[in-house]
This record gives structure tokens, C-alpha cells and sequence, in this order.
């Protein structure tokens, strides 16, 4: 009897997470995996850092080389192979060996889309110049960071004020580069209300970032030697040794809308919570697929590395035999820059509003230790909640050393679907070099629950 065979497009977190699970669940499965970058299991939210220096190899990053999956697991890792196409009729996919050029296919009776999600590049005069680049695989991490070490960029342009926009200006600055950070939108960061995203800008702005908002990109000029040397938007000309684009990023769903698989939420694949797409034995999983948000009760796109490795384990266990759901998610997710910390989870006011949800909000400032205990510093907490019910929608936190990762309490809060007043009465930690008596999060909840 032929050996069930699993192909995997893409060789990332929910890729390489969803063959692992099937190769614990199955021993005999045959699982192949198509990865079009050298590289397997790295971890992508780390290559800002890479870039700062603050991590030194690019081998800190990968969790599993390909090597170790082909000798240590038995799952052919193929990378520098890109799929081309998909037929759901035949059951194969169209490759292509990208160092020898050599085109084939492969057969499968079991596929798994993986791709991840690509860079939003404008089609603009130079964004393909030498000297910029977008950050998306670990191999674009480690060619901006050996351009970095090579010609010690005293100028540099981010274009983009989202997570990785402030990651990488960051990074450039501890390179010792003179940063501007071009945002098209009138804020940065605009998953946050105006109001912390402001605060964000006022800092990065007293750290030394030159911060242009309301000023989209119209060009990136040459130097005479061929290279980025200036970006040019409505109001300014930027001299530029290095550009970053960090405008955004998309589901990478071409193959699956090729092959005629629906695509939902900003064009991520239409899937269950088995992971599965309305096609019998095609599962997708990771950045490229939707997702469903609890608190909006809607389909959602989120492109996370925690997300995307849960997909993996939820569709490898199934993928095998197994039955597994994914109930969803509440957009948590966290940065920094410098020592100020950024976190969010549930909805924002825009959201909200597009939702056309009826909602009170309170804002406090705190700190994040008792204000006699040495090393407190300043936390601003941002509250949301349904006016009819109190039920806690969003949660929004910037500030000093030990504020962010307070948006694990709320994310927990969400998926339990508290009420603010279920909130004031949590059983938080306390000691004074931790937090006040009062978590500031609780203080936001004592502010908000008397308006509500």
C-alpha cells in the first residue's frame, strides 16, 4: 500500500509546524515541504534585531535548518524550490529548483498552503534600486544587514510607521544612522487610537527619529553611482544611503486564488477552524490564511509568528487524522521602541466605530511600580468597553520598562469575555517592584466602570 503524501507550500512557522505535528502523528506519511528561501523555521520578528547587531549570527534566528528536518525527522525540505502553480484536479503542484532552473512536479494526496505574506511594494520611480529594501524573509534580513555593516549608512529613510517601520528605525539608530520615518497616514501605528500612537511619535521624536507624517512616498532618486541616494515624497527630498519599505505587508494567497480557492478577509485564504479550505484535503495555515476575531465576532487577518505556529500544530493534527479546532484570536500584539513599550489587543476606536458598536472608553496614567520603589516609570492604559454591557473590547498600553506585556491580563480578559466590572475584582500580583497596589490596568477598569 503507496505511503500517504503530504505537500507543504512554504517552510516557515505554520509550514514547518504543520509537517512536524503530522510526522509526531504519523511515522509512515510521506511529507514534503517547498521552500523558496535557503532557509526553514526562522524567526522573522527577530531580523530588526539582527539588524541592530543586537543578535550577531542569522543562525540565532533559525529554530530548524532544513538539514535537520530531512536527516533528524524525515520530511523533505526542499528549499530554493518555489511552487509555481497548483492543480486541486490532479492533485499536484508545478515547481521550479531555483538554482538549477530545473521545472517538475509533484504529486500529493494531501496539500498544505503556507505561504506566509509578502511586502506591499509600490510600483514608484526606484523602489528597486540598489540600497533599498523590504524586510520579509530572514534572507532580505541578512542582505540589509550586510549592506548595514558595509557602508555604515550616515543617512537613512523608513517608509512606513507600523511595527516594523518603528522596529527598523530603531535598529538604525543604534547603527548610529541619522533615521527619518516617512507615514503616508496622519499617526504612526495605526493599529492604536491617535492618542497613544501620538505618544509613540513624541518619542521617537525626542530619541533623535526625524518623523514625517501625512507624507506619502512618490519616488526613491538615484545617486550617480546607481544607487538610493534620496526619497522624494509631496513635501520633501530625504537624503537616503539606505531605504527601508515597510508599507505593509499581504497574505501571499496568488497560488490559492489561481487555483480557484476562496479568499476572504484582505484577500487571506477562506478557511475553518480545522484549517481547512472549502477543497477536500487542502488545509492552509499561517500568515497567508483568515483567521476569526472574538471580540468583533468577524473574519480576521493577522500575520503573527504566535498565530501562525498554532495554525501549524492545529493543521498538522488534523492533516494526520486528528480533530482540532482554532477558535480564534483578539489581535494582541506588542513592540517597542527604545525602552518604551506598545501593546494592543481587542478593537481600536476606528474599529469600533466601523463597526458601528456603541462604546465608552477611559485613559489613565500610572506607573508601572509603587511610585516610592526605585526605577518606576510612567504606563498610560487605554480602556474599551460595550456601553449596554460593560463587556471589555479593547485594551491599549504604552510606556515605560514593564508596561507591555501587561496586555497578556487583557488578551486573557477578551477570550473570557470579562466585563470591566470582572476586571476590578481579578486577582492581580502586587509588590511595590512590581506594580502599584492598584494595576493600572485595573485603575483604568475602576474609571471606565463608572461611566458605564
Amino acid at each position: 500500500m503507496a505511503k500517504e503524501k503530504l505537500v507543504v507550500i512554504g517552510g516557515d512557522a505554520a509550514g514547518m509546524s504543520a509537517a512536524s505535528q503530522a510526522r509526531r502523528r504519523s511515522k509512515d506519511m510521506e511529507i514534503v515541504v517547498f521552500e523558496r528561501s535557503p532557509h526553514t523555521s526562522y524567526a522573522a520578528c527577530g531580523i530588526p534585531y539582527f539588524a541592530a547587531d543586537l543578535v550577531k549570527e542569522p543562525a540565532k534566528l533559525v529554530a530548524r535548518a532544513p538539514e535537520v528536518f530531512r536527516n533528524k525527522m524525515n520530511i523533505d525540505a526542499r528549499v530554493r524550490h518555489e511552487v509555481t502553480s497548483i492543480d486541486l484536479e490532479k492533485g499536484s503542484v508545478d515547481f521550479v529548483d531555483l538554482e538549477s532552473g530545473n521545472e517538475s512536479s509533484e504529486s500529493y494526496d494531501k496539500l498544505l498552503i503556507a505561504t506566509g505574506a509578502s511586502p506591499i511594494v509600490p510600483n514608484l520611480p526606484g523602489v528597486d534600486l540598489p540600497g533599498v529594501h523590504s524586510i520579509s524573509t530572514l534572507q532580505s534580513g541578512i542582505a540589509c544587514r550586510e549592506e548595514i555593516d558595509r557602508i555604515k549608512p550616515r543617512n537613512a529613510v523608513v517608509v512606513g510607521g507600523g511595527y516594523i517601520g518603528i522596529e527598523m528605525a530603531e535598529a538604525l539608530l543604534m547603527r548610529g544612522a541619522r533615521v527619518t520615518l516617512v507615514e503616508m497616514a496622519p499617526q504612526v501605528m495605526l493599529t492604536l487610537d491617535p492618542d497613544p500612537a501620538a505618544r509613540v511619535a513624541d518619542r521617537m521624536r525626542k530619541d533623535g527619529i526625524e518623523l514625517l507624517l501625512n507624507e506619502p512616498l512618490k519616488a526613491i532618486e538615484a545617486g550617480a553611482n546607481g544607487r538610493a541616494a534620496a526619497v522624494i515624497t509631496g513635501q520633501n527630498t530625504i537624503p537616503a544611503d539606505i531605504v527601508i519599505l515597510a508599507i505593509g505587508i499581504r497574505p501571499e494567497s496568488r497560488l490559492a486564488e489561481q487555483c480557484g480557492l476562496p479568499l476572504g478577509d484582505r484577500g487571506a485564504i477562506e478557511i475553518n477552524a480545522r484549517m481547512e479550505t472549502p477543497r477536500e484535503n487542502v488545509w492552509a495555515a499561517g500568515d497567508c490564511a483568515q483567521c476569526h476575531h472574538l471580540v468583533s465576532n468577524r473574519p480576521f487577518w493577522i500575520a503573527l509568528g504566535t498565530v501562525a505556529n498554532k495554525h501549524g500544530r492545529i493543521a498538522g493534527i488534523n492533516i494526520s487524522g486528528g480533530n482540532e479546532e482554532f477558535p480564534g484570536v483578539v489581535g494582541t500584539a506588542i513592540t517597542k521602541f527604545n525602552d518604551l513599550e506598545i501593546s494592543r489587543t481587542g478593537l481600536s476606536k476606528r474599529e469600533l466605530e466601523e463597526l458601528t458598536i456603541d462604546y465608552v472608553s477611559a485613559t489613565i496614567d500610572s506607573s508601572t511600580r509603587a511610585h516610592y520603589y526605585p526605577g518606576h516609570a510612567p504606563i498610560n492604559v487605554t480602556l474599551h468597553a460595550e456601553r449596554s454591557s460593560g463587556k471589555l473590547l479593547g485594551v491599549q498600553i504604552v510606556g515605560g520598562p514593564g508596561s507591555g506585556k501587561r496586555i497578556d491580563a487583557a488578551a486573557v480578559a477578551l477570550h473570557a469575555r470579562l466585563t470591566v466590572a470582572d476586571m476590578l475584582h481579578l486577582d492581580l500580583a502586587y509588590a511595590p517592584p512590581f506594580s502599584p497596589v492598584w494595576d493600572p490596568v485595573q485603575i483604568a477598569a475602576r474609571v471606565l466602570e463608572a461611566k458605564i
